[in-house]
């Protein structure tokens, strides 16, 4: 077992403890998967789960491709030229989208959705001829987004990670500083456990990869996986519009932001290992690629990760 421990551990999760606090658990639907809460406090699960509720169904509403009624299905559908005020959460998501996209050199890709269509990956068979996020124009300042023509959003290889930020935001308005998110796979942990330990969650490995298990402390930290071997090749390169055909099986991101951690590792995923390794070491990522070539399994952890597993002795978890 491979243990990776934050670089830095919050004094105020220990002062803020409570030994006999119990640990609440909260679930439901939602994006077409799962989420599942834990909080550590001595409180009212009923309003704890209506803000949770709420958050969900906001961001839903808001950037859901699946839902017609939906503020981005309302934008895949308008006119050329027509520019769309966006509400905070969306306006946070676009910027990441294609500050990331850029970054990677749209490995990741917000303006997909004909592509996703086209591979039987999104709510219709019917696409367009337009993709790309270069197409887009956004002016930060007034929080607005101008639709081009005939281009449709996908968001989501991010909104899943943004949700997860949301419901922590919401815990945190609440007053619940001690809790571990997951939806649908991309979790973050906030806090400690009424034990004195971290929220522990491990990695999980391709059905039939050998590798050692990797044991993550989630304390002010998020993980996201993207794979193929979720539901097969759904992750596409939008520069060629064909699947992504480079060896990756898996690729995961710790990050402070689990909407960033969402839409690293799917661009990590794109990129393949030559070209995704190195983007993980200019960026300063920790990051685990998963890799199987020839018949073989291989592993490449980045030096940032790497470095979280060099043991703590000035800080530990006691």
């Amino acid at each position: 077992m491979r243990i990776a421990l934050p670089t830095h551990i919050d004094p105020a999760a220990f002062a803020t403890r409570d030994a006999s606090a119990p640990i609440v658990t909260l679930e439901g639907a939602t994006m077409g998967t799962r989420w599942r809460v834990l909080y550590a406090a001595h409180a009212d699960p009923a309003p704890i789960a209506a803000a949770i509720t709420q958050t969900l169904a906001r961001i839903v509403a808001e950037m859901s491709h699946w839902d017609a009624d939906s503020l981005l299905s309302r934008f895949n559908r308008a006119r050329a030229g027509h520019w769309f005020g966006l509400p905070p959460d969306f306006a946070h998501v676009i910027a990441a989208a294609l500050r990331i996209a850029a970054a990677s050199d749209g490995a990741f890709d917000p303006a997909i959705g004909h592509l996703v269509n086209a591979h039987g990956h999104g709510p219709t068979r019917l696409s367009g001829s337009r993709n790309g996020w270069h197409h887009l124009a956004w002016d930060a300042a007034a929080r607005r987004l101008r639709q081009p023509g005939g281009l449709a959003l996908d968001l989501s290889g991010i909104a899943k990670g943004h949700a997860v930020d949301a419901v922590s935001h919401a815990l945190r308005r609440a007053g619940l500083a001690h809790a571990l998110i997951d939806i649908g796979g991309e979790l973050a942990g906030t806090g400690i456990r009424p034990d004195g330990e971290p929220w522990w969650v491990d990695l999980e490995n391709p059905p039939g990869a050998p590798l050692v298990p990797l044991r993550i402390a989630l304390h002010g930290l998020a993980v996201a996986t993207s794979g193929t071997y979720i539901r097969g090749d759904h992750n596409l390169d939008p520069r060629t519009g064909r699947p992504a055909a480079h060896g990756v099986v898996a690729a995961s991101v710790i990050h402070q932001s689990a909407m960033e951690a969402d839409a690293l590792a799917t661009a990590l995923t794109v990129l393949g290992h030559d070209a995704g390794a190195a983007f993980a070491i200019r960026h300063a990522l920790a990051a685990r690629l998963v890799l199987r070539r020839h018949g073989t399994w291989d592993e490449w952890l980045s030096p940032a990760l790497l470095a979280m597993l060099e043991p703590q002795e000035q800080e530990t978890f006691a």
